[in-house]
């Protein structure tokens, strides 16, 4: 069955435009999902079986589900994958309501989980898309089988300094004041600045790899609510890390029954490598995997050694249900 033949799921045709065209990999497609009032562009890698478990990917600050494109090639034998554009990024149009919190992106995605009955799923989330997973499992346990997290957004209290600029965006007016002062940027040079920040090692970004992020910069920058969008975001974050009690990150890490697997780089500009054991410490069982070269964006540097990790982690997932069935049958 194609997408157009599924109930409230639109087209990759429809979703071109003349600010750019779709870009897939190899095996991927693209489609909309459509809830009442939220349009969610979603980036799908078919299961090669049809026994596979199902998996969804959540993108970072300024991200799209492209970001996820490598580890899901990756991982095209062990999950049914999906990856997600998170509203007002990639694909997918802005909220109605311009609410750019993490508690809206993670309603969000509990609704798609929800519409679509996939769920539980094996749930991974880089960065932003971190902080997102992390409270999805934690208010809603029995839509998640594992998490993952990539660089996750949690709060620190010594922002690193390479970090500052993204967390000032969430202050009235520096958005038109970076605005103004990168006006002059090309997007390759926009492209350049990013790639510094988010990979360890920029030279692993192939040339091919850099073009395509390019020609979307051009096409992100062309969206009238680009700004609104990392504006609003950039606030969220801010304000998630400020929450205290139930609702603070920390504690609902703390929640999450889910087996979990943590993924830090030592180079991350953004999510600084101490808090990798913290994180450690919060999440109940998990397991952590430090990648001394790698920046922010470990599932587009080494993608085949988190694609092991995140493997493993399944298989141990499934060995450990399938004892505590047996321990049940016997007792």
């Amino acid at each position: 069955m194609s997408s157009t033949e599924l109930p409230g799921v639109r087209s990759t045709a429809e979703l071109s435009s003349p600010a750019g065209a779709v870009r897939l990999a190899d095996g991927e497609q693209l489609r909309t999902a459509v809830l009442p009032g939220l349009d969610l562009a979603v980036r799908v890698r078919p299961p090669r079986r049809a026994d596979l478990p199902p998996a969804l990917f959540v993108h970072g600050l300024g991200g799209s589900s492209q970001n996820w494109s490598a580890l899901m090639a990756q991982l095209a034998d062990t999950v049914d994958g999906e990856a997600v554009d998170l509203p007002g990024f990639g694909w997918s149009p802005p909220p109605a309501d311009r609410d750019y919190s993490v508690t809206a992106f993670a309603r969000a995605v509990i609704r798609h989980l929800d519409a679509a009955g996939r769920g539980p799923v094996h749930l991974v989330g880089n960065s932003l898309g971190g902080a997102v997973s992390t409270r999805v499992a934690a208010v809603r346990p029995d839509l998640v089988r594992t998490l993952t997290l990539v660089s996750p957004a949690l709060p620190e209290l010594r922002v690193q300094r390479s970090a500052v600029p993204t967390a000032l965006l969430a202050l009235p007016g520096v958005a038109g004041l970076f605005s103004r002062m990168t006006r002059g940027l090309t997007a390759e040079q926009r492209t350049r600045g990013v790639t510094d920040l988010c990979y360890g090692d920029p030279s692993r970004v192939t040339p091919e790899g850099f073009r395509n992020a390019v020609e979307e910069m051009e096409r992100r920058m062309a969206l009238p609510y680009f700004w609104d969008a990392m504006t609003r975001t950039s606030r969220g974050i801010v304000d998630a890390y400020t929450l205290g009690g139930q609702h603070g990150l920390w504690r609902q890490a703390q929640r999450v029954l889910a087996p979990s697997l943590l993924v830090y780089g030592g180079r991350d500009q953004l999510v600084s490598y101490r808090m990798a054991h913290k994180a450690a410490a919060s999440f109940r069982g998990s397991r952590l995997l430090c990648l001394p070269e790698a920046g922010h964006v470990a599932m587009m540097e080494y993608p085949e050694v988190v694609a092991a990790a995140f493997t493993e982690l399944l298989r141990d997932t499934v060995a450990g249900a399938a004892d505590r069935d047996t321990e049940e049958g016997r007792g």
